[in-house]
């Protein structure tokens, strides 16, 4: 079985409800991992997604703010979701697809301004987030799955826009990418957007601040599709709707893309 995917921090689903149906009828991936919902899971607009095939959807919501949700062609089973650091959070829920691919979608806490959990709770609860992550893939061994979000953390000197000047800024800064990559190592995934696109800058996030982000091009890859080593070659055609950033009413984070043969 063939499937595209894609992930996308929609920064409240209700708002953009209208750039996420111009993606599902221009785009039209077999599954859309949305986070940054906002909304209740009961107010989420899914009589639209239906009409466009989208008929399966699992989620976590609360109101205002965070929030998952996987839309998909495909049938998929909710198979739950993990509240990691106990912040009583809706970051997280997975699902498993009829051919037994597990697809866990993450919204890591951003971590707020000041790198420094002494000084900013945000902080250390972002670091704990990611600790218990760890963790829990250390203890399963994750198999057949897919991991996706907006995970805010830029690893690769070529994911910012200057690698010098953004290492004492939260989202870039050493702790956070060794967090990561201990994240990443415990359950043997794979990044296969950059198996992909292996070279080169590579941005999903532009900052509402900017006058012209296009222009300007201060971004940072903050999104990701990891997939475990076990399935990590059937991962291909990975890539970024840089263009999804200038639609009306945007999110300041873009689509990413991978296509599985699986």
């Amino acid at each position: 079985m063939t499937f595209t995917l894609a992930t996308w921090n929609i920064n409240s689903v209700r708002l953009r409800e209208p750039i996420v149906l111009k993606l599902l009828r221009e785009e039209f991936p077999d599954v859309l991992c949305l986070q940054e919902c906002k909304s209740p899971v009961e107010k989420i607009p899914t009589e639209a997604f239906s009409a466009l095939g989208y008929s399966h959807m699992i989620a976590r919501g609360q109101k205002g703010y965070n929030g998952v949700a996987i839309l998909s062609k495909l049938p998929i089973e909710d198979i739950g979701n993990k509240d990691f650091a106990n912040l009583g959070q809706a970051r997280h829920v997975a699902g498993r697809l009829a051919n037994g691919v597990i697809i866990q979608n993450f919204y890591v806490p951003a971590g707020g301004d000041v790198p420094d959990r002494e000084q900013n709770e945000k902080f250390g609860q972002k670091l704990d987030y990611l600790s218990e992550m760890r963790d829990w893939f250390t203890e399963t061994s994750p198999k057949r799955s897919i991991l996706v979000g907006d995970l805010n953390i830029a690893p690769r000197d070529d994911d910012v826009w200057n690698h010098k000047q953004l290492q004492k800024v939260v989202s870039h800064t050493p702790i956070e990418v060794t967090k990561l990559e201990e994240t990443q190592d415990a359950g043997c995934w794979v990044d296969i957007t950059r198996k992909d696109i292996s070279e080169g800058q590579l941005f999903s996030w532009w900052s509402y601040r900017a006058r012209d982000w296009d222009i300007a091009d201060k971004g940072r890859r903050l999104d990701h599709v990891w997939a475990t080593s076990d399935i990590a070659s059937a991962g291909h055609s990975s890539r970024v709707l840089r263009a999804a950033r200038g639609w009306e009413k945007p999110s300041d984070h873009a689509p990413v893309f991978a296509t599985f043969d699986l």
